[in-house]
């Protein structure tokens, strides 16, 4: 089986701290998602698995070598010019060559079985996109198990519209609407409906899923994994307890922990602290008295003041 990780992305919302970390290795509970994604797609039976990259590329072929063995046959689609998400797509087919693959997008968490997934995709589709009742994305209209129209409304729709969860199964038929270079996949899925294609949908409900492209979905993700939100991606991380202290962690005295925190190895809690749906990366420092509330901390970034709602650099 084959899958792709669409990992290309500038991180933009996360800046200041990705212009030195791309998005794809911020760490979830103190793993860079890049591995947890790759462990999945190996535990759920894969075999090869190509990455694209762009944004601090180096980075990313640094964390694929350093790790191996990883137990997959992985390939690399670098892309000196952003080719957007169709271009992209295109171009880790072509890395993994012929037949189906499975593509999900690398800012988002699920405990969804990718095996089933791509063991339920549809032949005689260009694909099929994995869908769900996910209210603010919902705006894909779907009938009799097929795409109808995505982002407008159909009088085809037999119901309400679903979400994209950002994981698909693709066929070799899509890249008839993938041309060479930077392209938008929406926009081709558009021009396939619009040609007569089939695009199948399949509706996904009683999962975990979270978006992380944004600071805000990202500290909810840590949230609803420490309060043990998802049972099926808990054996891919340590024993879960909330705080979540990594390694050599040193926490004052007073310290107080309301929910939803993450701590990265040799971070330093000063005294009389608080915390809560805060995550510190490595060898970060928090000064004594200071109060930290739905914040994002960057490695070695020294915290001298209170803050709540804040990307701290």
């Amino acid at each position: 089986m084959k899958a792709a990780i669409l990992a290309a992305g500038l991180g933009t919302r996360f800046r200041p701290l990705t212009f030195k970390l791309p998005k794809v290795l911020l760490p979830v509970l103190n793993r860079p998602l890049l591995g947890l994604l790759l462990a999945q797609l190996k535990a759920a039976g894969f075999t090869q698995v190509a990455v694209n990259t762009h944004h601090l590329a180096a980075k990313v072929r640094h964390f694929l070598d350093a790790q191996k063995p990883w137990g997959l046959d992985l390939f690399v689609s670098h892309e000196p010019e952003l080719l957007g998400t169709g271009g992209g797509l295109r171009s880790l087919g072509e890395v993994l060559g012929e037949g189906p693959f499975l593509a999900l997008n690398g800012d988002v968490l699920t405990d969804l079985d990718l095996a089933d997934l791509y063991r339920l995709r549809q032949e005689g589709a260009i694909g099929t996109l994995v869908l769900h009742d996910c209210p603010p994305y919902n705006s894909v209209w779907v009938e009799e198990g097929r795409v109808v129209s995505i982002g407008e409304a159909s009088e085809r729709g037999t119901g309400p519209p679903l979400a994209y969860t950002g994981i698909q199964m693709v066929n070799p038929e899509m890249f008839n609407y993938l041309p060479q270079g930077p392209y938008d996949l929406v926009r081709a899925w558009r021009e396939a409906l619009a040609a007569g294609e089939r695009l199948a949908a399949l509706v996904a409900a009683g999962h975990f899923w979270q978006d992380l492209g944004t600071p805000a979905g990202y500290l909810a993700a840590h949230r609803r994994l420490l309060a043990g939100a998802s049972p099926g991606l808990a054996p891919f991380f340590p024993t879960l307890a909330d705080p979540l202290l990594g390694p050599g962690a040193v926490i004052g005295a007073g310290v107080e922990f309301a929910g939803g925190v993450c701590l990265g190895a040799q971070v330093q809690v000063g005294d009389g602290a608080y915390l809560k749906n805060t995550v510190a990366w490595d060898r970060a420092w928090i000064a004594p008295g200071v109060r930290l509330e739905d914040c994002l901390v960057a490695s070695r970034a020294q915290v001298t003041h209170s803050a709540q709602g804040k990307v701290l650099g």
